[in-house]
């Protein structure tokens, strides 16, 4: 992922799911500090309450939005269930919807298709919503290159660890989910979109450190952020999913570093006592884009 692309994507360090039938979490969710709030119509919401979960959005969106954080809905599988929550949640104030249980590429499609004449019908801007894609099952997770690829609204792509660990047969522990976690890396980087996530389950959020020293190794394997169940989680996600004040200073002395060794003709660049070359260079400028974008995400928030 180059510059350019990182750039047209959102900033969603943390990803707070709120059910949406539950008015204290709605009212207090926009606090919190979440670059974005999932408006959860999926799991957190009992079956026999899911009418009433749709019929709740239009009144928590500006609720939940107004501190600034980006608005996204969990939608439902199977199909029936799929169609009411879409005919629910494109309205104005989402910035994405987040699809569950997506199978293949063709899945994100038909969804797009339906998204396009909603939009069109409902006057809202053409392609405005983005999409959200959760791999699930062993199935899907071999198709994982092609859902990333599916469509322009795709911004990021996850690993369901709980769902996916079901589906395999093991438990959703760092061991099994390393390699399947990397690949979901790997997919979304070679889509231009954002891998979501961190190498292990979201369930446990009690024990912070814990927490804390897998997301930051899940950083270093390339993850840019993450969703959570509890508000705990979240400044620990804001913290770990942004670079530190230590690394921006390196990376801005490295960048001007080697401009002034290529103004002065130089081919062999040194800085602070080690040899650097262009891709070394390029993670740096990364990483002052990456404090930019956050930047202006913090801005928003006042």
């Amino acid at each position: 992922m180059n510059n350019d692309q990182a750039t047209c994507l959102p900033v969603w360090r943390s990803m707070l799911f709120v059910p949406v039938t539950v008015a204290r979490f709605v009212q207090t969710a926009a606090d919190r500090g979440a670059d974005a709030i999932i408006l959860d119509l999926e799991d957190s919401v009992a079956p026999t309450a899911k009418q009433r979960a749709r019929d709740l959005l239009a009144d928590a969106i500006p609720r939940v939005a107004r501190r600034g954080a980006d608005v996204l809905v969990r939608l439902n599988r199977p199909w029936r269930l799929l169609v009411r929550d879409l005919e629910a949640a494109v309205i104005p104030g989402i910035t994405a919807l987040m699809l569950t249980k997506v199978d293949h590429a063709e899945h994100v499609r038909a969804v797009a298709e339906i998204v396009d004449e909603l939009e069109a019908e409902r006057g809202l801007p053409a392609n405005a919503i983005r999409f959200v894609v959760l791999v699930e099952t062993a199935a899907a997770f071999f198709r994982m290159e092609a859902i990333a690829r599916a469509h322009p609204r795709v911004v990021a792509i996850g690993l369901a660890a709980e769902d996916f660990a079901l589906s395999v047969g093991m438990l959703p522990e760092a061991e099994g989910l390393f390699y399947p976690k990397q690949h979901t890396i790997f997919a979304a980087r070679a889509a231009g979109i954002m891998p979501l996530g961190f190498v292990g389950t979201v369930a446990d959020y009690k024990d912070q450190e814990a927490f804390r020293a897998i997301v930051r190794r899940s950083r270093r394997l390339g993850f840019m952020g993450a969703s959570c169940i509890h508000p705990l989680q979240v400044p620990v996600l804001n913290e770990e999913y942004a670079p530190s004040t230590i690394e921006m200073e390196q990376a801005r002395r490295m960048v001007a570093a080697y401009d002034a060794a290529l103004a002065a003709g130089t081919g062999a660049v040194e800085f602070e006592g080690k040899m650097i070359d262009i891709p070394v260079v390029e993670r740096a400028k990364q990483v002052l884009a990456r404090a930019e974008a956050i930047a202006v995400r913090q801005a928003r928030r006042g």
